[in-house]
C-alpha cells in the first residue's frame, strides 16, 4: 500500500496538513488526528479523480527527501506524518475468514444495528483500522 507523506502545523484547535506530492491536496481539523483522518479521505479523493481521468499517480516522496528538499519545516513547527492510500478496485472478492463464533455474533448485531452486512461492516472496520481512524 502506498503512503504519501503530509505535512502537520497548527496548533491549539487549528491543524492542517498539506500534501506535496499532491497538488492541492489538503486536511484540516481541531486536533492533529481529525486533520490526520480529513487528509487521509483527501488523499483518496484525489487519487481517485486522477485515476478516473486515466492519469498516473504521482510517485510518494519519502520524508527524508521532503527534509532535503527544505519543504518540510520543522523549526516552524511542522511535523512529517503518513497517510495512507487505500483505493477500493471495485470488484468483490470472497474470502474466508475463520473468527471466534461471539466475536462473529457481535459483528452480525452491530452490523444489522447499522443496517449493513456482516461484509460491509467488516470491511468498514478494516478501513477505518488502516486508515488510522479512531
Amino acid at each position: 500500500m502506498t503512503h504519501y507523506v503530509g505535512i502537520l502545523d497548527g496548533a491549539h484547535d487549528v491543524w492542517g496538513i498539506r500534501v506535496p506530492d499532491l497538488p492541492g491536496c489538503h486536511g484540516g481539523g481541531a486536533s492533529p488526528e481529525e486533520a490526520i483522518a480529513e487528509a487521509t479521505s483527501a488523499v483518496r479523493e484525489w487519487a481517485e479523480t486522477r485515476l478516473t481521468k486515466h492519469a498516473s499517480l504521482p510517485e510518494a516522496r519519502t520524508v527524508a527527501d521532503l527534509l532535503r528538499s527544505g519543504e518540510i519545516d520543522s523549526a516552524a513547527g511542522e511535523s512529517a506524518v503518513m497517510i495512507p492510500l487505500l483505493i477500493d478496485s471495485g470488484r468483490p472478492v470472497r474470502a474466508n475468514l475463520s473468527l471466534d463464533a461471539g466475536l462473529l455474533a457481535a459483528i452480525d448485531a452491530e452490523a444489522s444495528r447499522r443496517g449493513l452486512t456482516r461484509s460491509a461492516f467488516i470491511a468498514s472496520a478494516a478501513r477505518e483500522k488502516i486508515e488510522g481512524h479512531r
